[in-house]
């Protein structure tokens, strides 16, 4: 398989035109021609990811989070985003991102994370478009079949994203039914997710003015980390991908980031 015939399967799961008008998606660094080896998923491109990729044989990155995401005005080697540009392009590795695109579509970021939580009946908070047949948008809304008491849903939302701790804005109810979730930045959509009936609404990053408008409102807002509500994709895009090229016939390895790890970690005084 070269690289051209990969974003056309990549397309087909999570269509290039989905994504935001102000995103960078598609192939940043590559050649439409050449030849894919093996292929490693994660969320962001580190510096550590190009050496993982050179470990475990893969010619070919794909992230969520685009490497080149606003205009370069120019490539310096001596900083970050310019000494990756450098050594993927020595290395002949390929550089891919899914950002919005990933984020909008039936089985991406929100509906893994919706479900990951176990959530049903979910619909999209904001419908952009259609892809396949199926709403696609930011955010999701979806219900519990039974209550859920707020202690368990902690436990829920803990265990899910395989992490300690939680920022909570305003009251937890108990129990709880409705759930709207939005992976990553979604501090935009929380007064959507409160019009819509949610009793909490998870998030990945909270502003403190939005934090005082949920404590004002009478609404709950969980912040549960940018890179836990959105690293749940890396798993699940890695098996869409097995599975289309399983069922293709096309015998190319994928694998996930085994090093990459949250960014932000917690201190305590001992």
């Amino acid at each position: 398989m070269i690289l051209k015939d990969f974003i056309e399967i990549l397309d087909e799961i999570a269509a290039f035109s989905l994504a935001e008008p102000w995103d960078n998606v598609g192939l940043m660094v590559g050649d439409n021609t050449q030849e894919v080896h093996g292929i490693l998923v994660a969320l962001d491109p580190t510096a550590e990811l190009l050496d993982e990729a050179e470990a475990v044989g893969a010619n070919t990155i794909v992230t969520h989070h685009p490497l080149i995401f606003h205009p370069l005005k120019s490539i310096r080697t001596d900083e970050p985003i310019g000494s990756f540009l450098a050594r993927a392009i020595s290395k002949n590795i390929a550089v891919l991102g899914c950002h919005t695109n990933l984020d909008k579509v039936d089985g991406g970021v929100n509906d893994i994370l919706a479900t990951k939580l176990g959530l049903t009946d979910t619909v999209p908070l904001i419908i952009k478009e259609e892809h396949q047949g199926a709403p696609a948008g930011f955010g999701r809304i979806g219900s519990y079949s039974e209550p859920v008491p707020k202690k368990t849903f902690i436990k829920r939302v803990l265990a899910a994203l395989n992490i300690s701790s939680v920022k909570i804005a305003g009251a937890l109810p108990d129990p709880i039914t409705r759930v709207a979730v939005c992976g990553g930045s979604g501090s935009d959509l929380a007064e959507t997710a409160y019009d819509m009936g949610a009793q909490v609404y998870i998030t990945g990053e909270t502003k403190l003015s939005l934090a005082r408008w949920a404590e004002a409102s009478g609404f709950c807002i969980v912040d549960a980390g940018h890179f836990p509500t959105e690293n749940v994709i890396v798993p699940a895009l890695a098996t869409t991908l097995r599975n289309t090229f399983a069922d293709k016939g096309i015998p190319i390895t994928v694998k996930t980031s085994s090093q990459q790890t949250d960014p932000f970690i917690q201190y305590a005084e001992e």
